[in-house]
């Protein structure tokens, strides 16, 4: 396993709650749209076993051709050890990067996508519709449904309703669970669509089961999870 350590050149603030770490990028580091890697903290391989209260399994936020590694986080008042740490890092400390790989690269099968997310889970798509912007090949249209009960919606510069219809791209942000799954509920109508969902374990079963309730079929799904960890969540009738 490689460990790629490298430095944050930049950090955004993207809500109050909510920060974008901007990574340099290793010379031979590479990634696809939808990628996860597993991030780290100085000190999580200091013992004779990795200390895995330093690192987290994080999305990555941006593209190859953007010249950095994006992480982008939510950072509560009251957070983790880890969090806490995170909070305190500047631009030049040192972080840990490794085992990177993409569950939800865009699939290219001339249907419309729909992408459903709670939070900062739109980090996730973020990748996937810049890759579309650049080629939309085989993709029919995306539409981006996001959920926030904080109101700080995220990344509204791409992702603002209906930002490029031109493309066939729309977006729409809701605050509350009633509008959500009421919108879910019209995207299912489509029957042969795709569904990607990025949220917590809680919020991916609650979609899948109102997916499924709508004729959706556990192939039309798609999770940020490992191939070994989707009959968990997909195959039940």
């Amino acid at each position: 396993m490689q460990i790629y350590w490298t430095k944050i050149n930049k950090i955004i603030e993207e809500t109050p709650e909510v920060k974008t770490y901007l990574l340099d990028c290793p010379e031979d580091f590479t990634w696809e749209e939808g990628s996860h890697t597993h991030f780290a903290l100085e000190g999580f391989n200091a013992g004779d076993k990795p200390n895995r209260s330093l690192i987290r399994h994080m999305s990555i936020s941006t593209l190859p051709h953007e010249n950095s590694i994006g992480i982008t986080t939510r950072i509560r008042e009251r957070c983790s050890e880890f969090k806490t740490i995170l909070r305190n890092l500047e631009v030049g400390d040192e972080v840990a990067i490794f085992k990177t790989h993409s569950n939800v690269p865009l699939k290219r099968e001339d249907k419309n996508v729909y992408l459903l997310s709670s939070g900062v889970g739109l980090a996730t798509f973020r990748p996937l519709v810049l890759d579309y912007f650049q080629r939309a090949d085989n993709v029919n249209q995306i539409h981006s449904l996001n959920i926030d009960s904080s109101k700080e919606f995220l990344f509204t510069n791409i992702f603002e309703f209906e930002s490029a219809p031109d493309k066939k791209f729309t977006s729409r942000f809701v605050d509350n669970r009633k509008d959500y799954y009421k919108e879910v509920k019209l995207l299912a109508a489509d029957k042969d669509g795709l569904f990607y969902v990025v949220g917590s374990d809680e919020f991916l079963v609650q979609n899948i089961n109102a997916l499924r309730e709508q004729g959706i079929k556990p192939e039309q799904i798609m999770l940020d999870k490992h191939e070994q960890e989707l009959p968990e969540f997909l195959s039940f009738n």
